[in-house]
């Protein structure tokens, strides 16, 4: 008769938020890209079951740390359930395992992890590419992951000026007064002052386009993180540096997907991967006046780096709840 395998902690979005400060959310992605680029890592394309309304992402992959893991993470994406239904864009779970014994580690609010994660990646390309000194930030998409990533990337720039473009005026308003904000009324004007550009939106057709950018500029490509989304122009992308999360990924259903479609760019014309950058494999920001793209489609690796960190820290200090699943057979 085998052992039972030891309990699974069951780790909510609550507790995952007072465990990780944004330092450990940032140390994470430093470690997820690290590893993509030093081969101790798989991360496959993700799954994509669309349904109606929205559309689950199924997201898996395995890391070596300091201990081996796997992490697979399936997200429901319903971008109208905030207005129709009141419940969040992205709900979901990641279950952690062993990726040395398969013994299941712990089962864990997706939500907080997926905007964490996403906003850290940004923060760690916008700390490698953007200009040291940027001071202005323009955020496109005032929702949860917008929020995200306005705790986020303040950590790692200057930012002095912080203005807010959305669809909706009234979310655009209400982050701007929560964070001492301006509200961009004409998009093109707040574009070409700002120095950083997130886009964190569910658009379908591009608004970001080439003549909205000034030389110098890093954006951040957020919401394209399935083949029918699509925020930057394929004449932006073409004019830009691109730095992929992961080039096989953003080629099937990123902003790159579009360019290479529209036949602005091949898969060839990506400068480098993020990992890339962070092993010193590729170097950084060349210029001053040189635009830079990160395209951001958020990879397994992001999920299981950043899920094995949470999970380390709820199990040290042992107040989050564990079951039984399994018996001994």
């Amino acid at each position: 008769m085998t052992h039972a395998p030891p309990d699974v902690l069951i780790i909510t979005g609550d507790e995952i938020a007072r465990a990780m400060a944004p330092a450990d959310w940032l140390q994470a992605a430093e470690r997820s890209f690290r590893a993509a680029a030093t081969d101790t890592a798989c991360s496959p394309l993700p799954m994509h079951l669309p349904v109606r309304r929205g559309g689950f992402h199924v997201k898996a992959a395995s890391v070596s740390l300091d201990r081996n893991y796997v992490a697979a993470k399936v997200n429901g994406n319903f971008p109208a359930n905030p207005e129709e239904l009141g419940l969040p864009t992205v709900q979901g779970a990641i279950i952690l395992a062993d990726g040395s014994s398969g013994v299941l580690l712990a089962v864990m609010d997706s939500i907080e992890v997926t905007m964490r994660r996403t906003a850290a990646a940004s923060a760690l390309a916008a700390k490698l590419l953007a200009k040291p000194d940027s001071a202005t930030m323009l955020l496109c998409g005032c929702g949860a992951q917008g929020r995200a990533h306005m705790a986020a990337i303040p950590e790692v720039l200057p930012l002095t000026r912080l203005l807010f473009w959305d669809r909706s005026r009234d979310a655009a308003e209400g982050l701007a007064r929560d964070l001492n904000g301006t509200v961009a009324s004409d998009l093109q004007a707040a574009s070409l002052s700002a120095d950083v550009i997130v886009c964190c939106t569910s658009a379908s057709e591009p608004f970001l386009h080439a003549d909205m950018v000034r030389p110098g500029t890093f954006i951040a490509a957020v919401g394209t993180d399935n083949p029918d989304k699509s925020e930057i122009s394929p004449a932006l992308m073409a004019r830009a540096t691109v730095v992929a999360d992961s080039l096989q990924q953003c080629a099937v259903m990123g902003d790159l997907h579009h360019a290479i479609a529209a036949r602005k760019m091949t898969d060839a014309d990506v400068y480098a991967e993020l990992g890339q950058v962070v092993a010193g494999a590729r170097s950084g920001r060349k210029s001053p006046e040189e635009i830079i793209v990160f395209d951001s489609t958020g990879t397994g690796l992001q999920d299981v780096a950043a899920a094995a960190a949470v999970y380390e820290r709820c199990a040290s200090a042992g107040q989050v709840r564990s079951i039984a699943l399994a018996a001994a057979r």
